[in-house]
C-alpha cells in the first residue's frame, strides 16, 4: 500500500505542467524512542505547562505566543494576527531557474522528498521534465509552500522520479569565519603530506550507505530486549583515554605501517594526481561544450 502523499499540487515549467504527490523521503519510524515514566507505578507522564514566575499550570485557553522583545518583556501574537501573515498556498511547484547541481552549497540543503507524478494522465508531462533535467544535467529551483511557509526546492532526477529538497535561507547558516577564524596556519613539511595522502590512497572507497551501521541503535534493542526479558544489564568498565602527545610524523608512519604501505616515490604520486585532474577536466569540459555548439 502507498504511503499517504504529505502534498500534493502541480509541477509547471513554463506552459508544461503536470498533477505531481510528494512523499518525505527520510523516516525515523525505526528509531528505538523512550518515553518519560513514572518509577513507582510504571505509569507514562504527561508534561504541563508552568508559569515561569509563580509556578501554576497554564490551561490550554491561557497559552499564547509571544515574541521578547528585551528579557522578560514579550509582545503577544494573536493567532488571527498570524494567519494574516501566512503565506496561502497556490499548489504550485513554479520552475523558476536550473542551476549546475556543483554549485549548490551542501550546506544550504535541507529536508529531501520523493516527487511522483499523480494519475497516469500525468505520466507524459512528468517525463519531459524529468528527462529534459537529466539531458542538461541541471537542478531546478522553484518556490513551494509548506505548513503555511514559503520555501526554495532543489528539484533532480532520481529514478524514474524526481528528489525534491527544500533548501535553507541564508539567514539560517552560521558564517564559518566564526568557527575557522582562529586557526592558525600550520606548518607541516612535504613529506607529511605526502605520507598522508598515500594514507587516503589506502582507504579510497565508493559512497555506499548500506555499509553504516548504526551501533548505538543495534545496541539499544539489545539493551531493551535484555532489559524486558529480566537479565541483569552489567556496566562495561571505562576504558582510560590514551595520551594526545605523539608525534604527528610517527602518528602518520605508523598509520601507514598497519595499512600495510609503502610510500610512494612522490614524482610517480605526483604525476598520478595530475593525470586525474587533467582527465576530469576534460570530462567536465566536453558537455559544457557540446550544449555551447548545439
Amino acid at each position: 500500500m502507498a504511503p499517504r502523499a504529505y502534498w500534493k499540487g502541480t509541477l509547471k515549467l513554463s506552459l508544461v505542467s503536470c498533477p505531481v504527490v510528494l512523499y518525505p523521503a527520510t523516516t525515523a519510524a525505526e528509531k528505538t524512542r523512550f518515553h518519560m515514566i513514572n518509577r513507582e507505578t510504571g505509569n507514562r507522564l504527561k508534561q504541563q505547562m508552568v508559569d515561569a514566575e509563580t509556578g501554576d499550570i497554564v490551561e490550554s485557553d491561557q497559552k499564547g505566543r509571544g515574541y521578547e522583545l528585551r528579557k522578560g518583556k514579550y509582545v503577544e501574537i494573536e493567532p488571527e494576527e498570524l494567519e494574516a501573515v501566512q503565506i496561502e498556498s497556490n499548489h504550485t511547484i513554479d520552475i523558476e531557474s536550473f542551476v549546475p547541481s556543483d554549485e549548490i552549497d551542501q550546506r544550504y540543503l535541507n529536508h529531501p522528498y520523493y516527487i511522483a507524478p499523480e494519475g497516469k494522465a500525468a505520466i507524459d508531462a512528468f517525463a519531459v521534465i524529468r528527462d529534459a533535467m537529466k539531458d542538461q544535467d541541471r537542478v531546478a529551483l522553484a518556490k513551494i509552500v509548506l505548513t503555511n511557509r514559503e520555501h526554495i526546492i532543489a528539484i533532480e532526477p532520481l529514478g524514474k522520479g524526481l528528489l525534491g529538497t527544500t533548501l535553507r535561507f541564508p539567514y539560517e547558516l552560521r558564517d564559518e569565519d566564526e568557527f575557522f577564524g582562529d586557526i592558525k596556519n600550520a606548518k607541516v613539511t612535504k613529506d607529511m603530506v605526502e605520507l598522508a595522502g598515500h594514507i587516503l590512497h589506502t582507504k579510497a572507497a565508493h559512497f555506499d550507505p548500506s555499509k553504516f551501521k548504526d551501533e548505538y541503535e543495534t545496541a539499544l534493542k539489545a539493551l531493551v530486549k535484555r532489559k524486558a526479558s529480566g537479565k541483569t544489564i552489567e556496566l562495561p568498565e571505562r576504558e582510560e583515554r590514551p595520551s594526545n602527545v605523539v608525534s604527528l610524523m610517527d602518528a602518520l608512519k605508523q598509520s601507514l605501517k598497519g595499512r600495510g604501505g609503502k610510500k610512494p616515490a612522490a614524482k610517480s604520486h605526483a604525476r598520478r594526481a595530475t593525470g586525474r585532474r587533467q582527465a576530469a577536466k576534460k570530462t567536465h569540459r566536453s558537455p559544457a561544450r557540446q550544449r555551447t555548439a548545439g
